[in-house]
């Protein structure tokens, strides 16, 4: 088995700890936007993965946009999270993973696209 790549990885704990924090939500009865994050927070590293394996380049490339854009919808239910003050946390720390998450998707994705252009 093959070693898993920064944004494999990166993806796979932030999931991790989107899971925990869905179990927190769930404890204090939050239920609508625990499972909003959920989904989104624990989809990133789940397109990731399905990336990997992409058919073609541009499978790929679809791929991690789709995993990019489930980055900004988390990035947005944290936010929501925190500027609400609905329930009490400091989410510093996962907002700040989850814009290294959308940084790194960018990047391949822009050089995906510049690969795929330079090879046609």
């Amino acid at each position: 088995m093959e070693k898993p790549s920064l944004i494999q990885e990166r993806s796979f704990e932030f999931a991790l700890e989107i899971i925990r924090l869905y179990k927190e939500l769930v404890k204090q009865n939050e239920f609508v936007l625990s499972k909003q994050i959920l989904r989104s927070g624990t989809s990133i590293g789940a397109k990731v993965e399905e990336a990997t394996a992409g058919q073609s380049k541009k499978d790929f490339i679809m791929k991690m946009s789709i995993a990019s854009k489930e980055a900004r919808e988390t990035r947005y239910w944290i936010r929501l999270l925190s500027v609400s003050d609905f329930i009490k946390k400091d989410y510093s720390r996962l907002l700040k993973e989850i814009e290294e998450i959308i940084k790194i998707l960018t990047a391949i994705v822009k050089t995906s696209q510049k690969n795929l252009k330079a090879n046609s």
